[in-house]
């Protein structure tokens, strides 16, 4: 290997183990390991930041705005109420709900789709007394299987398109990865309905929805002894009776900012004190008004307001707020936001709910002015779970958002106006029409996934020209030596795949085509089944909660645990290589 290789797949090398790690965010990875690259030579500076400007990139950013505005104008939501009864069974319930995530992921951001059906979704399991862990999962792996179908449904897919055009001079168009990963969609989404549920562990089937809904889940939550509180000079003991009647539960007492050993169950209760308890939303609001307590930081000038509201989030893998407290980013005086409770998986914690560190897939629940709680979400990248505050939906305007977002892939489709072009000008309607308020339109942008794909870029194609896919791929070809292309195929899409569930599925697009492209070329074969075999396997990220955003999303409402994914995920991967392979050959002849 010569020098500039041996620094390339080092640096790569501390790409994937601090991306599973997961102490750093993945764009704050990708971009120090393009800062290393160019400082020392393998990226030359004048290439630096050409990845912010790949058409991929651009792609990317456009699509997201263009989920926003079908979310903002209530399309989709009329289409989720239609195909949606709480009330079916549960076989039919992931039958339709995850059809109905694989159709629109197709069309939208699959993370976009899944946000906006996940609620619904818990809805459905209140509703049915049943674990939303035996929806959310099958529903998560739907959306990511529906993201394969077209070429804005998922990021890869974006990636490999313009990998091609860059090589062979013609990107992919919309349509072309339709007849591969429909039937892997389809063959997906049938195996989540019949038998990928069934693979959970037994005691989620025993759980009770009550206890475990994202939107009707416990957090822990701490609340203030006011000075007319009729709960003054009581011991805690003595207050089980009212909280059981709410369905709440104490679990102890904060004093001077100190948390008392143990439940504080024979302390007198005095005024400024915090009670720390345990209940759903409507509990802790209801023991609100039966012991006249208060939420903390709501007697602050911040917090004066007629018309506060609850909201339910979830926090991605990408919000500003992971590995932080709502404390140290001064939530409650900078935003006017407070932070009530958190809800973790069903766990509990003795630190203060506001000086928790808080992870990705927690539910938090947030107190404060419709607008205000609008604006948190934006900007700390939470997703909000339950309508509880303002949505901004024209529902007037869900038509006219369909047909334009219609007319856009259309005239795409037929090659009259290049993709990013077309996509553009219907974002720019959006924004005209107020379909996407202009003050939003870069909130809507994911932006760590515009980091990591600029700052990854460049890093692929210093490995492609410093000859390092080359010798990745010498040893994929050495390793099937004499083997038909077709179990070449095989064992680079397991590679693929295997990458895909510890790094972020874009990165190992970036990474992955290069090296398809060279095993083609070493083979004397066509290009194109290779790289649809990387868009296949880049996407198909079912065994971990870190290899795709969705699966870090249901983790905290599902009650998921690290190994729950490979349950139902392993078979589902395999499934996917039966079906993808065969496809991929003949619709893509070597």
């Amino acid at each position: 290997m010569t020098a500039d290789q041996i620094i390339l797949f080092s640096i790569l090398f501390f790409v994937f183990v601090f991306l599973v790690w997961g102490r750093w965010r993945y764009d704050l990875v990708a971009f120090v390991a393009l800062l290393i690259s160019v400082l020392t030579g393998v990226v030359p500076t004048s290439e630096a930041f050409s990845g912010f400007g790949h058409p991929a990139t651009i792609i990317i950013a456009i699509v997201l705005i263009a989920s926003r505005g079908l979310w903002n104008s209530g399309a989709v939501e009329l289409l989720a109420r239609v195909f949606i009864d709480k009330s079916r069974k549960l076989a039919s319930h992931i039958a339709i709900m995850s059809t109905l995530a694989a159709a629109l992921s197709a069309i939208m951001n699959n993370v976009a789709a899944l946000a906006l059906l996940m609620p619904l979704d818990l809805q459905a399991a209140a509703k049915a007394k049943r674990s939303p862990s035996l929806s959310l999962m099958p529903l998560s792996f739907a959306s990511i299987l529906g993201g394969m179908i077209t070429l804005i449904g998922t990021p890869p897919n974006i990636v490999i398109a313009e990998f091609r055009n860059d090589v062979l001079g013609a990107p992919y168009k919309m349509f072309d990865f339709a007849p591969v990963g429909l039937a892997c969609a389809a063959v997906g989404v049938a195996y989540v309905t019949l038998i990928g549920w069934r693979l959970l562990p037994l005691e989620r089937f025993k759980k009770s929805g009550g206890s475990e809904l994202f939107n009707l889940a416990d957090y822990v939550a701490e609340l203030k002894v006011s000075a007319g509180s009729n709960i003054i000079g009581k011991q805690v003991a003595e207050l089980d009776a009212d909280a059981e009647e709410s369905d709440v539960e104490i679990l102890g007492l904060i004093r001077k900012g100190l948390r008392l050993p143990g439940l504080a169950r024979r302390i007198e209760i005095k005024a400024g004190d915090i009670l720390v308890v345990e209940a759903n939303p409507e509990g802790i609001d209801e023991l609100l008004g039966s012991m006249n307590l208060e939420y903390v930081g709501s007697g602050i000038k911040a917090l004066k307001d007629e018309h506060l509201t609850l909201n339910e989030i979830v926090v991605p893998e990408a919000s500003r707020l992971i590995g932080r407290s709502t404390s140290s980013i001064r939530l409650l005086y900078r935003y006017g936001v407070a932070l009530v409770g958190v809800s973790r998986q069903g766990k509990r914690f003795r630190e203060h709910v506001r000086q928790l560190e808080i992870r990705a897939g927690d539910v938090l629940l947030l107190l404060g002015p419709e607008e205000r709680l609008t604006d948190v979400i934006a900007r700390l990248g939470f997703l909000q779970l339950k309508d509880r505050g303002q949505k901004v939906i024209q529902r007037d305007k869900a038509w006219l958002a369909v047909g334009i977002f219609a007319a856009a892939i259309a005239v795409a489709s037929s090659g009259f106006v290049y993709l990013p072009i077309a996509l553009g000008l219907a974002v720019a309607l959006y924004v005209l029409l107020d379909i996407v308020p202009i003050r939003t339109v870069y909130d809507s942008v994911e932006w760590p996934v515009i980091i990591l794909l600029g700052a990854m870029i460049p890093i692929g194609g210093a490995l492609q020209d410093t000859g390092g896919t080359a010798l990745i791929a010498e040893g994929i070809v050495s390793l099937s030596e004499g083997a038909s292309p077709v179990v070449v195929l095989t064992l680079l899409i397991v590679v693929t795949m295997s990458l895909s569930d510890v790094m972020n599925n874009t990165a190992t697009a970036v990474i992955a085509a290069p090296i398809a492209i060279e095993i083609a070329t070493r083979l004397n074969v066509s290009p194109d089944p290779f790289l649809m075999g990387v868009a296949v396997a880049a996407s198909c990220a079912f065994l971990t909660p870190i290899g795709h955003k969705n699966n870090t999303l249901i983790m905290g409402p599902g009650g998921y645990r690290f190994g729950d994914y490979w349950r139902m995920g392993l078979p589902l991967e395999i499934l996917v290589i039966v079906v993808a392979v065969p496809m991929i050959v003949w619709v893509w002849p070597l």
